[in-house]
């Protein structure tokens, strides 16, 4: 089983990028990320035309997820549980497909909005691990897959890349991350590369992608059975070369069935 996860920076401007995608490499799952635009103008006819059945949260001009399955799903949240906002923005998705749980998230940035915005940031990851908590109380399978926004460590970005003072960097944003996988989660790349340089995101500005000045911050975390059949994992770092491509590129794995 192939899951991938795609941080898309608006699905209508590259439909044609996610269109090839699907047509060539064919995962079970394509989650994807920012797709900037309301549920109503989610190409769906598109890849519904490929076999893929698309489940969107969607917001006006900026963030929103869905997820396009091969397989029936059922949605299962519309909302990251345990968030207290009265209209949350659109950052998370979770449907249940071919017996597992899988969650869809666009993590906050935190660098804007200064010390507010960061704080929303790190509740928004303390929601985060507390349903990772609740999901592994019920001895469910999931992956918790999407733009987090976090270089867990140094590996994880580029010399020159970020500032020391970052959201994406700072202590506390590492630590909650770290605390996320003390709960008995399993980063997929990390699990199978432990220490090579690798990127999923290279800013349009500076030439950050001919210096090859990248961040990774697109993450997949499995519960301990999926750990378990956990195969191989890919950064498809071809797709960042093509014509008006995502800052971000796909991060795909494979899963023993």
């Amino acid at each position: 089983m192939e899951i991938t996860s795609w941080n898309i920076n608006s699905v209508r401007a590259r439909e044609g990028l996610v269109t090839s995608f699907l047509e060539r490499v064919r995962p079970d799952l394509l989650l994807l990320q920012e797709i900037k635009c309301e549920a109503h103008q989610f190409p769906t006819m598109a890849f519904s035309a490929l076999g893929y059945e698309s489940v969107v949260v969607g917001q006006k001009a900026y963030n929103g997820v869905a997820v396009l399955a091969r397989a029936d799903v059922e949605v299962t949240a519309r909302a990251l549980p345990g968030t207290d906002e009265e209209n949350p923005a659109a950052r998370y998705v979770e449907v249940k497909t071919n017996g597992l749980r899988v969650g869809n998230l666009y993590l906050p940035n935190g660098n804007s909005g200064g010390e507010a915005g960061y704080a929303y940031k790190l509740r928004w990851m303390a929601a985060l691990r507390a349903r990772a908590q609740e999901l592994l109380a019920r001895d469910e399978d999931f992956v918790m897959a999407g733009d987090y926004n976090v270089c867990p460590t140094d590996f994880d970005y580029a010399k020159g890349a970020i500032g020391p003072d970052d959201a994406l960097v700072r202590a506390p944003t590492r630590a909650a991350f770290r605390a996320l996988l003390n709960t008995g989660l399993t980063e997929a790349v990390r699990a199978l590369h432990p220490a090579e340089p690798l990127y999923t995101f290279w800013d349009y500005q500076a030439g950050a992608w001919d210096r090859n000045c990248g961040l990774r911050i697109d993450h997949a975390l499995l519960s301990p059975r999926l750990a378990e059949r956990l195969v191989s994992a890919k950064i498809h770092k071809e797709e960042r070369a093509k014509t008006q491509p995502s800052d971000h590129v796909p991060v795909s794995f494979f899963l023993e069935t």
